[in-house]
């Protein structure tokens, strides 16, 4: 344990262990106030597979201890069979990833140095599983923040968009894999480090396997999809991501399916943290969030649900590149999704690479013709 002045409190820095229902043991690290346990603070907790003693160290230095400076405990865990922690990592969105992340907020819930009040906030695989252990209702959790995540498995993930197989399903499963066969740090588990690094070299499998077994919309990928049932989230969601993401129209459908206090914001970013933003301009993420965090889980009026519901940069146009390093625009913003101020407009293309709209009584007969085609030179 070490202990760092910053900001508004002094704060500690510790890693713990969390013994589950079935003996399982998970790998946890924690920054919290030198105080909490005379003065109990809220907890954000970040739920991962990315090993915390390496991958995510420097991030997580930098984001929890944010917060744990402004009277939070900022809470890190190595999901099951992930870095430190216990047993073997087979799938994502697994059921026991989500109940043990039940477990954890339980937990998290019980310690004296911890209110009760519990918010989880992640990027990606983190952004996944906040919403789909918000919708199981564990009455720890208060607030969520996801970055950059999708509500359908299915339809808006690496493995399948519009029906299509991506790419990144190869990709991503071969990411995976290789994050699979890291060994724990012996440091930590000691003498059992190689024992468990064999059971997962051994155990983990191919997902990609699994993955090509489900190429329709099954229950393996309605299961994590919070679209299915949108009214099972009774908790605040704050919904975040980038232009240059492959998340961000999760961002629209969640605003406008989610009926509870929530808010959206889309920038110029990649997969990245808003306050790491690439391309620019990156924003002050971890001061926005905390005003979120201290509205919900400490009832401090922010004015944070005062302001519009979306907030979006508005790019300007620029020429192709590989590569930008900051996107022109301006920020813009609707009080509500979906916006009153916005309508569908239908345009066709030209033989001068132009774009012209299709008069309303058109329409109809221009999709006629293209079916009418279709069926001719099917039967030819």
């Amino acid at each position: 344990m070490h202990i760092v002045s910053d900001f508004t409190r002094n704060v500690q820095e510790e890693e713990d262990w969390i013994m589950l229902a079935d003996g399982c043991r998970l790998a946890i690290r924690i920054w919290r106030p030198v105080d909490a346990e005379s003065d109990p603070v809220p907890a954000i907790l970040e739920y991962l597979p990315y090993r915390k003693r390496d991958l995510t160290a420097i991030r997580d230095a930098q984001t929890h201890a944010y917060w744990a400076g402004h009277g939070y405990a900022g809470v890190r865990v190595d999901m099951r069979g992930s870095g430190e922690s216990d047993g073997v990592l087979t799938d994502e969105y697994l059921q026991q990833e989500l109940d043990d992340g039940v477990e954890i907020l339980q937990w998290l819930g019980k310690q004296p140095w911890c209110t009760g009040n519990v918010g989880m906030i992640g990027i990606s695989w983190g952004g996944f599983n906040g919403l789909q252990i918000a919708a199981l209702q564990p009455p720890e959790l208060k607030a969520v923040i996801t970055l950059c995540s999708t509500d359908d498995r299915y339809a808006d993930d690496v493995h399948h968009m519009g029906g299509c197989l991506l790419g990144d399903n190869l990709s991503w499963a071969s990411t995976m894999f290789d994050a699979n066969t890291c060994p724990p740090d012996p440091q930590l588990v000691g003498e059992r480090w190689r024992e468990m690094w064999m059971e997962r070299l051994e155990h983990s499998g191919l997902w990609l396997a699994t993955w090509l077994q489900h190429q329709r919309r099954d229950d393996y990928w309605k299961h994590g999809s919070v679209c299915e049932d949108f009214s099972r989230i009774r908790c605040p969601v704050y919904a975040v991501s980038g232009w240059a993401d492959g998340y961000c129209n999760a961002v629209f459908r969640l605003l406008a399916g989610l009926d509870v206090p929530r808010k959206g914001l889309v920038g110029p970013w990649s997969h990245k943290y808003p306050h790491l933003g690439v391309p620019g301009p990156a924003i002050g993420f971890l001061q926005e969030s905390l005003r979120w965090w201290d509205y919900w889980l400490k009832g401090q009026e922010t004015g944070i649900m005062d302001e519009p519901m979306l907030r979006v940069w508005m790019q300007d146009s620029v020429p192709p590149s590989a590569r930008y390093e900051e996107r022109p625009g301006r920020w813009i913003a609707e009080p509500s999704w979906p916006s009153p101020h916005i309508e569908p407009q239908h345009f066709r293309l030209t033989s001068g690479h132009d774009l012209l709209p299709v008069p309303q009584g058109q329409r109809r007969l221009y999709l006629t013709t293209i079916r009418l085609l279709l069926f001719v030179r099917r039967y030819q």
